[in-house]
């Protein structure tokens, strides 16, 4: 009988697979993109009313006139709908954005007179629906960035971050704002000296603690009698410094001058000042803003010794509100205390870690746009202010004050150029999935690549449940760069948050709570696979828990540095009775990321390779045809629906119609819709973006049910590569170091076949000898070349076109030189059609081939937008299908990456005891030392998905059905699906583990017991996953058994077309007339030192020669070279190669005179222009003063260059080649 996880379905139906997880879900995954969503709503509700309440009112000089602004969020008159769709924005190169107004209100206090106008904001960029924004027609993505949380940090001084007992400083402690100045409080010890506490401010010379003491005013004895005395008795390390200090008797103004002095140091000091600096940077709130997060942190941090402080020294400090955007001086002194409590060793103080969580938070979309608008609204004070003094009184209105200029170029500035507005990672789903969900310490206000250390770079143990310790990039990013975990969460402040289950009395409940880092150090935490009762209680005695660890103290880090001991703080690991556990982790999967929880059976990867094979799924193509994995982990559906590339049903409803382009709908809430499909769309790394729909007219859905597939997803779940038969075998050293060999079958049946789609672009542009003309009248050009293009010389969609091949007919006006007689009279007689052109045409590129899919043209007299100039722009987009091939990168989901050393022919690879081929040979020397056997366990387990299993009388999976190609690897479905969640899946055999065994079988009792594969009933695989395999070439069987399997395997982005490269003839460098580098360039290949060396170990003398001139940058020689081929003659001796004569132009720049001597001791003439050269190229028709290919293509593009920098475009007009 058939399980239910393979029950009858109809197609739309998510798939269902059959669970090897034993644990229940208690909380679903949330929205995997609510981080994008979310920051951007708080942005639009809130952040924007935020900065116009701060900017509001603007006065001028004499606060006589005032311009106050009122936003409201909710008012649909201030904030409208986009006046585009997103697809006509995509189309139109156009930004998807609204405009947003406010209501501004000018104030005459003179005359009592108030003017209320609502005033045009600028157009602001509008967040799709799927988390991206569309800025100049292409999709962008803004990443969150990571950065160190405002508020004050306790950390180690130099003696004990360096472990060097020679440094004076023991303990520093900091407050950072979110705008303004820095305040660093320090305690030193120098040898043979006292122990000093001082402060450094805006991080400038150190001045003493009670300098800085005094300048608050606590040293004023009618207002704080005695402070100091009762100060110095708590603190009596620092008796000897105030007997030291104590006969220089000093008043607040006398110490805000000292501290004025420091600051500004070439500035005349004065009292009024000092006052009025340090008034101003830490206690107005234009200069000085904490925040809300500011606030918050100091108040954890600080709210108690407030409170301890003003008991110890009977002082009366008004404690700071709870909304105080900036310090007191409450919070300054408590500061000091704090950190002279440290030093004290006293119990209950404790070092802060600058790489915990708590300390560091992100600043996702909505709070980055906040800070861009602030700016540009600052900038645009500055205006309005010159405005109220210089423009009539009568004749002021908000309108004519306010310049939105400086705020939309704010705004442009970020999403155009910032380093967190980013080209959207669309090679597939996951990859703008993962995108969305990126966490970058780096960019403005961030860390740079160069100073990060290791320890910011270090997975952290608050890292838990937060930030993936495994997806990471590899190169120098390493580190700074993450992924949010599958069930973090942001909240209000900025930390990330994860769930936890709550446990009362040493039971588990099913309720739900969020922690941040700091908050979960209060609580012991089991982990989420802890055995449990069915009732919720602990199954163990003793369960594994993790305690979070007490900060360092002062004390801690001594004894250690004394001893000689690595320190600082990590999570304790202790088995704890049940009465101990607090919380407890809500899911396996939730330290992970979702790249990682979709690599099955993880828990058996080294993390190296897991990191690598979470961020190679980012990297696989879309294929012809997707196939969803027989072994997934369970959350390939969430990550297809929440990567927003599938269409979902919006409320319950009918299909009415259904074509290629569009499904309609008609939904019982919302009516008639209709959901277009995108057909051969491109995306921003030319892969193809295809919906296909999976429903049929007239049949019922329901809210969520899939209406139509993606990119790379099969019935609703992620599908980044294919399922094929795997052997781990050697094969006559072909598959050597990683290589993989592939059966042909593979690219006869377009298995891994993928879709690429190019953009080609060309626009006719108004020069100064007239304007460029789009046609079919191409002078000089045959009609077969001319044979796919319409009448106005656009190419036909539907051709096939190849390199060199013309997609677009254009003609440039040539300059005008003095006519003939006989060209006059033709003028006169033609007219206009007599002008000489030149042909610039738009060409397809060299190694570029495929069929025209769509031409779009936009005309400037049809009202498109274009840039200036620019009268027509025509793109042409060329589809190329790629099948597999020599030299493509292949990868498994645990970092086994490969590239394709064979293809073999069917009937030689390797194939079982029925005839069936496997399609893959991998090297099993790959496995032992990568530590990755996950993959292994998939290749076992895939087997078994492939054809069910019978189990104490229970059968799972559908009768297996054998495909019709004769055993090659059936194109038909699995038996059954299967999925094994991370940290939670199968098990190769029934060991008890730390976790619950559960009731789920074992893969060994699933190989024993599994169907008969073979086609006359018998089994091909043994219990050990191993089959007999038998020669493609001989038919012997092989000396030893190897393991077969059906592993899920991708084609990644790195294709061998996309690099493979050569070049005869091409540009030149300017300045060196050597050959230009690099595929974009057409270059050659560079034979450098090393190459030299080696050919002069073999003496190839000659070659060299012809190596470094006449194939280099001998100029006259490569004419003579050509000229001697075309005439037979032998090849001339080479000349002169211009970077020697470059060399002598530099050393005569140094005022060096260089002359040149032959072996003869004749002095050689150095010829900056070679006459001999110029018959010779006349001659054989080459025009040698540009570079020798393309180049009226080239011409035209640095004519379009100089007009884009004379008019001062700001985007390129011309895709052409470019050159150095």
């Amino acid at each position: 009988m058939a399980s239910p996880a393979v029950a009858q379905r109809s197609p739309s139906v998510a798939r269902r697979r059959y669970t090897f997880g034993n644990l229940e879900e208690v909380l679903e995954l949330p929205d995997l993109i609510a981080i994008q969503r979310d920051s951007f709503d708080w942005f639009l509700k809130k952040g924007l009313s935020e900065v116009f309440a701060d900017i509001s009112p603007i006065k001028d000089y004499s606060d006589n006139l005032l311009l106050e602004f009122e936003f409201d969020p909710d008012d649909e008159f201030l904030l409208m709908e986009p006046k585009f769709s997103v697809e006509e924005c995509k189309e139109k190169d156009m930004t998807y954005s609204a405009p947003v107004f406010v209501r501004a209100r000018f104030l005459n206090r003179h005359t009592g007179e108030i003017k209320e106008q609502v005033v045009f904001m600028g157009d602001f960029p509008k967040m799709t629906p799927k988390g991206t924004f569309i800025i100049n027609g292409t999709e962008r993505v803004v990443v969150s960035q990571l950065v160190r949380s405002p508020g004050v940090i306790f950390q180690p001084g130099e003696r004990y971050r360096l472990r060097n007992m020679s440094k004076h400083q023991l303990v520093t402690g900091t407050i950072h704002p979110y705008r303004g100045e820095w305040i660093e409080f320090d305690v030193e010890h120098r040898p043979g000296r006292d122990v000093s506490a001082g402060v450094r401010v805006a991080r400038k010379r150190r001045l003493s603690l009670f300098t800085f003491l005094r300048a608050l005013g606590l040293g004023d004895e009618d207002v704080y009698p005695g402070f100091f005395s009762r100060f110095v008795a708590h603190f009596d390390f620092l008796a000897p410094q105030w007997e030291n200090e104590k006969g220089n008797e000093m008043s607040k103004d006398d110490a805000l001058i000292e501290i004025y002095k420091r600051v500004r140091p070439g500035d005349q000091p004065s009292a009024e000042a000092a006052r009025a600096y340090f008034s101003g940077a830490y206690f107005d709130s234009r200069r000085y803003d904490l925040s809300r997060v500011g606030r918050y942190k100091l108040n954890r941090k600080l709210g108690k010794e407030i409170e301890r402080v003003r008991e110890l020294f009977d002082l009366d400090l008004e404690p700071p509100r709870p909304d105080e955007p900036t310090l007191s001086e409450a919070e300054l002194l408590a500061t000091a205390t704090y950190l002279l409590h440290l030093v004290r060793y006293e119990q209950g103080y404790r070092l802060d870690d600058q790489d915990h969580f708590a300390n560091r938070r992100i600043r996702s979309v909505g709070e980055l746009i906040q800070n861009q608008v602030r700016i540009g609204l600052s900038r645009m004070e500055r205006v309005v202010r010159e405005r109220m003094t210089t423009q009539d009184m009568e004749a002021i209105t908000p309108e004519t004050l306010i310049n939105i200029r400086p705020v939309v170029a704010a705004i442009k500035e970020f999403f155009g150029t910032s380093q967190l507005s980013q080209f959207m990672d669309q090679v597939n789903p996951l990859s703008g999935l993962t995108h969305r969900r990126r966490l970058s310490a780096l960019g403005p206000g961030g860390l740079s690549r160069e100073r990060a250390g290791f320890e910011v770079r270090d997975v952290h143990f608050s890292h838990y449940g937060r930030m993936c310790p495994i997806e990471t990039p590899e190169g120098p990013n390493i580190g700074l760069i993450g992924a949010l975990a599958t069930y973090g969460r942001i909240n209000e402040h900025g930390f990330i948050e994860t769930p936890y289950r709550v446990v009362n009395d040493s039971q588990v409940t099913n309720e739900v709570e969020y922690l941040t880092a700091d908050e979960e150090e209060e609580y012991v935490v089991a982990q989420a696979n802890a055995p449990l009762n069915p009732d919720g209680t602990f199954r163990n005695p003793r369960v594994l828990a993790r305690r979070s660890p007490q900060a360092a103290s002062l004390e801690d880090l001594k004894l250690q540095l004394e001893e000689e001991h690595f320190f600082g703080a990590t999570t304790e690991i202790v088995f704890a009775p049940p009465s101990d556990i607090e919380r407890m982790d809500v899911s396996p999967k939730q330290i992970v990321s979702v790249a990682t929880a979709l690599i099955p059976f993880v828990e058996h990867d080294d993390a190296n390779r897991a990191l690598m094979g979470a961020n190679m799924q980012r990297q696989a193509v879309p294929l012809q045809r997707s196939e969803a994995p027989y072994i997934g982990t369970g959350i390939e559906g969430r990550a297809a629906r929440d990567a927003a590339d599938v269409i979902l049903a919006l409320d319950d409803g009918e299909v009415v119609d259904l074509d290629g382009r569009a499904i309609t709908m008609y939904y019982d809430r919302l009516g008639h819709v209709s959901h277009p499909l995108a057909r051969f769309a491109r995306s921003n790394q030319d892969t193809c973006i295809r919906q296909d729909a999976l429903v049929r007219t007239g049949q019922r859905v329901v809210e969520g049910e899939l209406l139509a597939d993606g990119p790379s997803s099969d019935h609703g779940e992620l599908a980044l590569g294919k399922n094929v038969l795997v052997a781990y075998m050697s094969w006559e050293g072909y598959n050597f170091e990683d290589a993989i060999i592939v059966s042909e079958r593979l690219v006869r049946d377009d298995v891994l076949t993928s879709i690429h789609i190019h953009e080609h672009e060309i626009d006719a542009r108004e020069t100064k000898l007239g304007a460029e003309e789009i046609t079919r009248d191409i002078p000089n050009l045959s009609d077969e070349v001319l044979g796919d293009l319409d009448e106005n010389g656009l190419v036909r969609v539907g051709a096939e076109v190849g390199p060199g091949d013309i997609l677009v007919g254009k003609v440039t006006p040539k300059g005008e030189t003095e006519l003939t007689p006989e060209e006059r009279l033709l003028r006169a007689i033609f007219g206009e059609k007599a002008r000489e052109v030149r042909d610039t045409s738009l060409k397809v590129p060299h190694g570029d081939a495929g069929k025209v899919i769509d031409v779009k043209v936009f005309r400037r007299d049809d009202d498109h937008e274009l840039p200036p100039g620019v009268n027509e722009l025509v793109r042409v987009y060329v589809a190329q299908k790629r099948k597999i091939s020599v030299g493509d990168k292949l990868a498994g989901r645990h970092g086994n990456k490969g590239v394709i050393a064979k293809i073999l022919p069917i009937e030689d690879m390797p194939f079982l005891a029925d005839g069936t081929p496997v399609d893959i040979i991998l090297n099993p020397l790959g496995v032992p030392s990568r530590m990755n056997v996950g993959q292994v366990l998939e290749a076992h387990l895939g087997y078994v998905a492939r054809w069910g299993w019978q189990l104490n009388g229970e059968a799972v999976g559908e009768e297996p059905v054998r495909g019709t190609e004769r055993k090659t690897r059936p194109n038909t479905p699995p038996s059954v699906f299967i999925e094994t969640p991370v940290f939670d899946g199968a098990r190769w055999d029934d060991t008890p583990t730390l976790g619950p065994t559960g009731d789920k079988p074992s893969i060994r009792a699933l190989l024993e017991n599994m169907r008969p594969e073979s086609a006359d009933g018998g089994r091909l695989v043994g219990a050990d996953g191993k089959a007999t395999l038998y020669n493609g070439r001989t038919g012997e069987p092989f000396d030893q058994r190897v393991t077969v399997g059906y592993a899920y395997i991708l084609k990644l982005a790195h294709l061998v077309d996309d690099k493979i490269h050569a070049r005869s003839t091409g540009p030149y460098s300017m300045i060196t007339q050597q050959p230009l580098g690099g595929k974009a360039q057409f270059g050659g290949q560079r034979f450098g030192e090393m190459e030299v060396w080696a050919l002069e170990a073999y003496g190839a003398a000659y070659c060299l020669q012809e190596l470094l001139t006449v194939k280099s940058d001998d100029v006259l020689g490569r004419v003579k070279v050509y000229e001697a081929i075309v005439k037979g003659a032998n090849m001339p001796d080479p000349g002169i190669p211009e970077s020697f004569k470059v060399l002598i132009k530099e050393m005569q720049a140094l005022c060096m005179e260089v002359e040149v001597y032959s072996s003869a001791g004749e002095e050689i003439e150095i010829k900056e222009i070679d006459e001999d050269i110029y018959w010779t190229t006349e001659e054989l028709g080459i025009d040698i003063s540009r570079p020798e290919r393309g180049s009226d293509e080239e011409d035209a593009r640095r004519e379009a260059e100089r007009r884009a920098r004379e008019l001062g475009g700001d985007r390129p007009v011309y895709a052409g080649r470019r050159e150095m």
